[in-house]
């Protein structure tokens, strides 16, 4: 296969933990073609969507670890695959680009995961589909139904709805003598819609990342523990990632969302659960691959490549 893959710059990429390297290397080793572009790279002209792009390859050194090709200018039809792993935030130009890789569908490309389901499934609010596998949520704009909320629960959590890696939540209890001043911040004078649900204190044990791949979930997960002092379990706030198994709702989770999510387009998706409820359902670039399979020996990269091919087929 061809596979065009839109992403990060590449020296930003960690590749000891990077998912998108351990999917690059996989393909490589394969015998896949791997060709790669940046957000500003992707253009129409003549109708036509199209990328300044280049072939990369790896060179199995780690410091200089790939040596790209010249510029070409190709249209995205031209691939077998593209694969959209560009992180969050999903701004505007994130928004654009989804509209832009929609175009390059009708036009014969193959885009992973679907463009559209990467409109329609926030990462936050996608949860409000599976209503059976969540804890006590509200979504609003409005403070004194917050308030209202946490004098019902008593110890709740707030976050934005284009937050990643952790930022922007809060935990509260009715005695927070900040509470006034964070919701006037996080809502923004009642003009910003936010997400609060009932604390979960399984967080002490991780927030777990559970991989769907195809519509199959991986069969161990990342537990992301908080770090002393801290409520959020995201790496990027100083978790701790400890692979395990997955437990019985785990699994319940996974095989109830899997084929849903299939057929919505997502070849990739990352569940996040904490205890036994659903918190996230990530869509536009899963991570934890590396974390996995060097704790478990399971290799979800090939898993991920067996995917691709299948979906391409």
């Amino acid at each position: 296969m061809k596979i065009a893959i839109l992403l990060d710059p590449l020296d930003s990429l960690k590749i000891y933990k990077d998912s998108t390297f351990a999917m690059m290397k996989e393909a490589a080793d394969r015998g896949h073609e791997i060709h790669v572009l940046l957000q500003h790279e992707l253009f129409v002209c003549d109708g036509k969507v199209q990328a300044t792009i280049r072939q990369l390859h790896l060179t199995g050194d780690e410091t200089h670890w790939y040596r790209l090709a010249p510029t070409l200018e190709r249209p995205l039809s031209d691939f077998d695959a593209v694969l959209m792993r560009k992180d969050p935030p999903f701004d505007t130009e994130y928004l654009y680009t989804t509209h832009l890789l929609e175009l390059a569908q009708l036009q014969g490309a193959r885009v992973f995961n679907n463009p559209r389901a990467l409109r329609d499934y926030n990462e936050k609010l996608a949860i409000l589909r599976f209503p059976e596998f969540i804890t006590p949520t509200l979504v609003t704009r409005e403070p004194d139904q917050i308030r209202a909320f946490l004098a019902l629960h008593g110890d709740i959590i707030l976050k934005p709805l284009d937050g990643m890696g952790g930022m922007g939540i809060f935990r509260l209890t009715q005695s927070d003598p900040n509470l006034g001043s964070i919701l006037e911040t996080q809502l923004q004078q009642g003009t910003r819609t936010v997400m609060v649900q009932r604390f979960i204190p399984e967080i002490v044990r991780g927030d777990k990342r559970i991989l769907l791949i195809d519509g199959e979930a991986v069969p161990y997960c990342l537990a992301r523990i908080p770090k002393q002092g801290e409520t959020r379990g995201n790496l990027a706030a100083g978790g701790r990632g400890v692979a395990q198994p997955l437990s019985d709702k785990d699994w319940e989770i996974a095989r109830a969302l899997g084929p849903h999510l299939k057929t919505e387009g997502l070849l990739l998706v990352g569940l996040d659960v904490i205890g036994d409820c659903l918190t996230e359902v990530n869509v536009t670039s899963p991570t934890c691959f590396q974390e996995i399979t060097q704790q478990m020996g399971f290799d979800v990269a090939s898993m991920f490549i067996d995917g691709l091919e299948r979906a391409v087929a």
